[in-house]
């Protein structure tokens, strides 16, 4: 069946209306508690990152660190591979933009009015409004924060969404039956063409994570994306650049070993770092 992703602002009650589409459509409900603990199989170090990255916005340094890059393409590969599963209810991390390319993944957007989502939150975490209202502005500032940092989009933009509901206005059971009914028109587009390009793209998405997240890899760049070829005839193209030499050869390993048959165009470039000259601060 087509699949749903689901972005939400904090307090609009997304999560429910995720759940409720879930239970109706017989969906497997994937979130961030899911892909934590993916990432907790990855290994102490990767739980460890999931927890401090999932809850705090990477500051400079953070973000040009190889284990925020790693972070994020485990993420994405763990994301990509529940999709490929089918019949499920992806919520938040980005997944609209993830899989935007995809015409069987249905792109929801929840959201309320500011107010509305205070008095939610107030009566859910029992707390009074003005911790409420610094959660809500916490939660929306870093999750668009994020979204642009790694897509280069805006998360609030209801031009990135197929449907864009407000619970102030639609009760979910509304909701649901809007989406289920989008859900089954979504599937026409089910085909074996559009499922073997997402196979492509979870690979993609596995071979990028693989290298990214090995700290022995001294790597500025890489992108691993799907390239076809024909109409039904796909690879993938490897690119980026690292600062030693026998990196390149080791990249081009896991890639060809992890993609057997499938072809792949490497285009890997090594830069040695600058030289400086001893500079004399005294």
């Amino acid at each position: 069946m087509a699949i749903v992703t689901m972005s939400r602002e904090f307090g609009s009650g997304g999560r429910e209306v995720g759940h409720a589409v879930a239970d109706v459509m017989g969906y497997e409900y994937i979130d961030r508690k899911r892909i934590l603990e993916d990432m907790r199989k990855e290994g102490k170090i990767w739980e460890e990152k999931a927890k401090h990255f999932d809850e705090n916005y990477p500051n400079l340094w953070e973000r040009n660190d190889w284990a925020f890059r790693g972070f994020v393409a485990l993420n994405q590969s763990h994301f990509v591979n529940h999709a490929l599963r089918g019949n499920v209810v992806l919520m938040g991390r980005g997944g609209n933009f993830l899989l935007r390319q995809f015409r069987f993944v249905l792109k929801v957007r929840i959201k309320a009015p500011f107010e509305q989502r205070v008095e939610r939150v107030m009566a859910r975490y029992d707390i009074n409004r003005e911790t409420a209202e610094y959660l809500i502005e916490k939660a929306d500032s870093e999750m668009a924060k994020a979204v642009y940092l790694i897509y280069g989009r805006n998360w609030d933009d209801p031009q990135e969404y197929d449907m864009v509901f407000d619970t102030s206005e639609e009760d979910r059971e509304g909701i649901v039956s809007v989406v289920k009914k989008a859900l089954l028109e979504k599937e026409r587009y089910n085909t074996p063409e559009e499922r073997q390009a997402l196979e492509i793209r979870a690979l993609a998405e596995r071979i990028k994570a693989t290298v990214l997240s090995d700290p022995d890899l001294i790597i500025s760049m890489l992108d691993v994306d799907p390239r076809e070829e024909g109409l039904a005839k796909y690879g993938l193209v490897v690119r980026g650049l690292v600062h030693k030499r026998e990196d390149v050869r080791l990249i081009e390993g896991i890639a060809k070993r992890m993609a057997g048959a499938i072809p792949i165009e490497f285009r890997v470039q090594y830069r040695a770092y600058p030289r400086f000259g001893r500079i004399d601060i005294t």
